[in-house]
């Protein structure tokens, strides 16, 4: 993470009141929780996980059994397990 001088971004008014309470320490300010992004939403990785556990899926109601699926798809038995009996 890199730390920004408060005095550059903030307004000075808002800058002597923040320094009443925190005065040369530094401290982390959250982003609002409207402005957050979930988990794997800017890599990617959320919607490659979701597609890849559709295909699990369908390939299980194909019959394609819980093993094979295991080995394709280089994941525990159990895994493919939670994958295809989750309710949704």
């Amino acid at each position: 993470m890199k730390y920004v001088s408060a005095s550059d971004i903030l307004p000075e008014q808002l800058l002597q009141e923040i320094q009443k309470y925190v005065q040369g320490r530094t401290i982390y300010i959250p982003s609002r929780e409207d402005g957050r992004k979930k988990w794997g939403q800017l890599s990617g990785q959320r919607d490659y996980l979701r597609k890849r556990n559709l295909e699990i899926r369908q390939s299980f109601r194909k019959g394609i059994a819980v093993e094979q699926l295991s080995q394709s798809y280089c994941l525990a038995v159990e895994t493919i397990r939670k994958i295809v009996y989750q309710k949704k």
